[in-house]
């Protein structure tokens, strides 16, 4: 049986009950993680626990282990668990994936990169570009507007691809397209 398998076969209640514990009607019992615990306060659910005086809480596989003071691997196995040996191709295999899949996640840090050092020296040259051309320009005009407007969207375009965060920077690289 695989974890999935086990948690169907058995409810919270099953595994209690395999270790003496008798829930009340409201399906609570004296908590076994803690000391001095006068009335029930573990709350025995269906597929997990939680105990709402010393915090402890997990699903069947964690309350084997607390109790029996076991790893994982052994709780999964007392709870009727089987480990299924893969093939050396399979696993093989799955490491190449697992490659593959690092190294597209890298190249795409890569591109985002790129591009954030690429927008941000356009918007460095376009900004000192105004910066030199507005003071010539006859103000209020149209002309002069639009070089303002321009000046004051890259600096916007400056503040996100310097200080911005990568949620901010990703949408502004979706907008450009």
């Amino acid at each position: 049986m695989d974890c999935s398998e086990i948690k169907n076969t058995y409810s919270m209640r099953d595994i209690v009950e395999r270790y003496g514990f008798h829930p009340n009607r409201a399906g609570f019992i004296s908590c076994p993680f803690h000391q001095g615990d006068r009335t029930p306060s573990l709350k025995v659910y269906e597929k997990d626990y939680h105990c709402h005086a010393c915090g402890a809480n997990g699903d069947i596989f964690t309350f084997v282990q607390e109790i029996e003071g076991v790893s994982f691997k052994e709780a999964f196995l007392s709870l009727g668990g089987t480990y299924r040996p893969c093939s050396r191709i399979a696993s093989q295999r799955r490491r190449e994936q697992i490659k593959r899949e690092r190294e597209e996640q890298r190249e795409a840090e890569r591109e985002k990169t790129a591009w954030k050092w690429s927008r941000l020296g356009e918007v460095c040259r376009t900004l000192r570009m105004l910066d030199r051309l507005i003071p010539g320009m006859e103000p209020y005009s149209e002309v002069w507007e639009a070089a303002v407007s321009l000046r004051e969207r890259n600096r916007y375009y400056y503040e996100i691809l310097a200080f911005g965060t990568k949620q901010e920077q990703e949408e502004m690289r979706n907008r450009d397209g």
